[in-house]
């Protein structure tokens, strides 16, 4: 019996719609681990020996490179666009004031200009980030896992949209928006957010929870007290000092769970992360991750995996120089 006409384009319409969905599941697939083993054999090894010698010369270096990561993919998916200098035409991203403390940028290129030299126009901007940020992990004494390539970078960067990075004064509603917009869920948002073991925050970034925090309260009631008169104490008002600041945790060189511990006790450092302890929808993520490890790096590999996929795309291009579009 002959299909009629509505009939007939339900059936096209089925059809195109599977096309779409097979092309697009093709288009995620595009990233591999082994998308260089042919092309560029030494790609991993050039670029972990380059962080390797920066970190060891620089200590800040696995905090910087991992916030980089971070900050590259939520903006316009992990397209290396917070690696491309300014031009009179335009600001970049990376002089949007969210990434003007995001350094380092240097250990990138430096890998860049030995890879150009194994293996000229083959290695992206983006999948290098991508590899360091496994690295600095790594070597801090987190999780290692195989870093899926194939990415492409961006041409385009613009300092205006780091207005959609999520600010350290989010609270848990804010947090999982801002995370959901890229695909990524609550869990995904509280794993990455153990990215905060590592590193220091300037005053600037905190300093409203100890002073004048609100009519009622001179100090964030959610920051244990002690904690709270040390952050006063390094943050005055007004603080002369720029440099001034905290580390992010007790163990701020060592990638492990001591993030989330501190945030049990009310010493999260920003109130984006003690908000997490306050909603149930996120607190038994923390306490599950306070109590094992083991649980914290299984779930951050994963996370980092799903953060990795966010927005590649095929139409960029191989920079030549990480700096400008080629």
């Amino acid at each position: 019996m002959a299909l009629l006409p509505y009939s007939k384009c339900i059936f096209l319409f089925a059809i195109i719609f599977f096309v779409f969905l097979t092309l697009s599941s093709i288009t995620q697939a595009e990233l591999d681990a082994h998308y260089y083993d042919q092309t560029c054999p030494q790609a991993e090894k050039i670029i972990s020996d380059t962080v390797l010698s920066a970190s060891t010369f620089d200590p800040k270096v696995p905090a910087r490179i991992l916030r980089m990561f971070f900050h590259d993919c939520f903006i316009r998916g992990c397209d290396a666009s917070i690696l491309l200098d300014s031009t009179p035409e335009n600001l970049a991203e990376k002089d949007g004031p969210p990434n003007l403390s995001v350094h380092s940028f240097y250990v990138i290129d430096e890998a860049k200009t030995k890879l150009e030299k194994a293996c000229p126009h083959t290695v992206s901007c983006a999948d290098i980030i991508a590899i360091a940020a496994r690295d600095v992990v790594s070597l801090s004494g987190g999780p290692y896992w195989n870093v899926l390539k194939g990415r492409k970078d961006g041409r385009v960067s613009k300092a205006s949209e780091t207005v959609n990075l999520p600010a350290p004064t989010l609270n848990v509603n804010q947090l999982i928006q801002s995370f959901a917009k890229r695909g990524l869920g609550v869990k995904d948002m509280v794993t990455l957010s153990g990215g905060h073991t590592l590193g220091f925050s300037h005053c600037s970034s905190f300093q409203a929870r100890v002073h004048n925090f609100s009519l009622l309260h001179d100090i964030d009631p959610s920051l244990n007290t002690e904690f709270a008169l040390d952050l006063k104490r390094k943050c005055p008002k007004p603080n002369t000092n720029p440099s001034a600041g905290h580390f992010l945790d007790s163990t701020s060189s060592v990638f492990d769970n001591e993030y989330y511990r501190q945030l049990l006790v009310g010493k999260g450092l920003f109130s984006s992360d003690q908000s997490l302890v306050g909603d149930q929808r996120t607190r038994w993520i923390v306490e599950a991750f306070a109590k094992d490890q083991g649980l914290f790096f299984q779930e951050f590999v994963a996370s980092m995996l799903k953060l990795g996929n966010v927005g590649v795309s095929e139409n960029g291009e191989v920079r030549l120089n990480c700096k400008v579009v080629n």
